[in-house]
């Protein structure tokens, strides 16, 4: 059995997205891992691309939306398929917030969610409490 730390790394990043009125934007995932379940847009770096430049094209794939990514806001190592994904959350803001979101590449559906709306999702393994303990949820 391969140890986790011998699994090879590949990197990745999410968008954390909120939008005028304090809403988290989530997608719901259309694929493995975790396929059905609420999570931030996001995905692999691709090569000869930036995390902020790889943020930046996941949010506008997988939602049609148009953000300047920020500051990290938190990194987390999630096991996967003989792979370990190194995520890179970063803060994005939203070029236009008038916007409504549509759910496109790898997105099985798409929404601005609320802490309340939040709470009844099914969500990612984690996703809630990293979140919240990077101080990154809606209030």
């Amino acid at each position: 059995m391969t140890a986790v730390e011998d699994l090879p790394l590949v990197p990745c990043v999410g968008a954390v997205v909120l939008d005028d009125a304090g809403r988290l934007l989530l997608i719901r995932r259309g694929h493995a891992p975790s396929a059905g379940l609420w999570s931030v847009p996001g995905g692999r770096v691709e090569a000869g691309e930036s995390a902020v430049e790889a943020v930046e094209r996941e949010v506008l794939e997988e939602t049609g939306l148009r953000v300047r990514a920020g500051a990290e806001v938190g990194r987390i190592r999630i096991p996967g398929d003989g792979v370990v994904y190194d995520v890179a959350d970063f803060a994005c803001t939203l070029l236009d917030p008038a916007a409504a979101p549509v759910a496109g590449d790898d997105a099985a559906d798409v929404l601005f969610a609320d802490a309340a709306t939040l709470d009844r999702l099914a969500c990612t393994p984690l996703l809630v409490e990293t979140l919240r303990a990077w101080g990154a949820l809606p209030g």
